[in-house]
């Protein structure tokens, strides 16, 4: 079967079960935009010198294939869709990352003010990771003010994975692991409104 098939071509888009509609509505607008982060996660893990980032973000993405396949399905075709044997977003995934953040937190990464992203490779791929989640989760945001989202576990799962991102980022700054940096830029927003470097020491582990 080729991947060319032409149906897409008036501007619309096949949910599961057949069902067509427009490719700017906003429940292709919320399953696209996860599709567009577990792209950018797919990036972070590739630049990830760190086995357990890149286990952790392995595990975002196949938990993101969940979501897509519950916002690619109208509120009226779930019941089928779970007959069907798909798996639906639930707190045990929300809880997985909770657990993580905790983990992260507990090591204490140095952090303060507004970061900057684009101390070293990894810590960059990441912050472009949060933000795509973050725009992610206004899109599934839009789609349940329309009414047209049953599992609002949606939002807290993306709401919690953009704060694991940001922590994964904030811990590989000060990761000699992943790649060239040290000199964090942080926006301190004092009076004069400059830009201030932080040297952060690197673990001597």
């Amino acid at each position: 079967m080729s991947i060319v098939t032409k149906t897409g071509d008036a501007g619309t888009t096949g949910l599961m079960y057949g069902r067509r509609v427009s490719k700017n509505h906003p429940r292709v607008e919320a399953y696209g935009a996860v599709d567009e982060l577990n792209a950018a996660i797919g990036t972070a893990r590739a630049a990830a010198r760190d086995e357990s980032v890149n286990g952790t973000l392995l595990a975002a993405q196949k938990d993101l294939v969940v979501l897509m396949g519950e916002l690619a399905t109208a509120v009226e075709d779930l019941p089928r869709y779970v007959k069907d044997g798909f798996a639906l977003v639930t707190a045990r995934l929300t809880g997985r990352l909770e657990t993580v953040a905790r983990e992260i937190e507990a090591q204490k990464p140095s952090f303060k003010g507004w970061a900057t992203p684009g101390d070293n490779l990894s810590s960059a791929t990441l912050d472009v990771a949060r933000t795509v989640c973050r725009r992610a989760e206004r899109r599934v945001c839009a789609l349940n003010e329309k009414g047209q989202l049953q599992n609002p576990e949606i939002i807290v799962y993306l709401n919690r994975l953009s704060d694991v991102l940001w922590l994964l980022a904030r811990r590989a700054e000060g990761n000699p692991r992943s790649g060239p940096g040290g000199a964090r830029t942080q926006w301190r927003g004092g009076g004069d409104g400059k830009m201030r470097d932080r040297k952060k020491k690197k673990p001597t582990n």
